[in-house]
């Protein structure tokens, strides 16, 4: 929703990943796919490809190049790849709740949704899954039954950012902009809050109109630049709507 946004998914946020961290990481120790740059993501999507290439079999890789591909906006290429790590790997739950991420992001909400499902265990309950399926019941329409789903994640791993945030997402998808900016903002306050988290605070600010503290809270994450292009960016979008809105109560009249 936000131009120069370019880390952009269905899901709310990157709650499935390789690693039990809300923010989905790299393997052997390097950055964080969701703090890097544009440049530095081409850059992955290079990298990781050359590595897929040589080992398309390889789980971390595939995880990681399918994330990257995820994040520059490759929906469908990143799903072919997690289509590939499911068969390599049937049983692995990273995989399979990765791959139901996969298909989110690429639109078969459906089949998102059963192959989420299919990962879980309910005698052991992965809050990842809970979180990742409760996002695509918010994109469903089922806002109650998703909600359930974050309460549930938050008690097996109490204060988790990703899950806050996809809480916040959750109300603001219903238009409840207060309750979306309480949980947004308990999100961004804890640590290992995704840098994505942060944007969406920025954006849930900016549509109740508070366009500098909006500015300055997505000037935490992004350039002074990008964050004064996103903030004029959601002034003229609202304005925007407020012609469209007056518009449509002219032709009722």
């Amino acid at each position: 929703m936000l131009a120069g946004c370019n880390q952009t998914s269905r899901m709310h946020t990157g709650s499935i990943g390789p690693s039990s961290a809300s923010t989905p990481v790299a393997p052997h120790g390097e950055k964080a796919l969701a703090d890097m740059s544009a440049d530095e993501l081409a850059g992955a999507v290079r990298a990781y490809g050359a590595r897929y290439e040589g080992n398309p079999k390889d789980r971390d890789t595939g995880l990681a190049y399918a994330s990257a591909l995820q994040m520059t906006g490759r929906n469908d290429q990143s799903l072919a790849v997690m289509r590939q790590m499911a068969i390599a790997h049937p049983e692995d739950r990273d995989v399979l709740g990765a791959y139901g991420k996969a298909l989110a992001a690429a639109g078969d909400l459906p089949k998102a949704l059963e192959t989420v499902r299919r990962a879980q265990r309910p005698d052991r309950p992965d809050w990842r899954l809970l979180s990742a399926e409760g996002a695509i019941l918010d994109q469903l329409g089922e806002a109650t039954q998703a909600r359930a789903l974050y309460e549930k994640a938050l008690v097996i791993q109490p204060n988790e950012p990703s899950v806050l945030s996809n809480l916040g997402m959750s109300y603001l998808l219903a238009n409840d902009l207060a309750k979306a900016e309480t949980y947004l903002s308990r999100a961004v306050a804890l640590p290992g809050a995704d840098p994505r988290v942060r944007q969406n605070l920025a954006l849930v600010i900016g549509l109740q109109g508070r366009f500098s503290e909006a500015e300055k809270t997505a000037s935490a994450v992004l350039s002074p630049e990008e964050a004064r292009a996103n903030v004029a960016y959601l002034k003229q979008m609202l304005s925007q709507m407020n012609t469209w809105s007056e518009l449509a109560a002219e032709d009722r009249g």
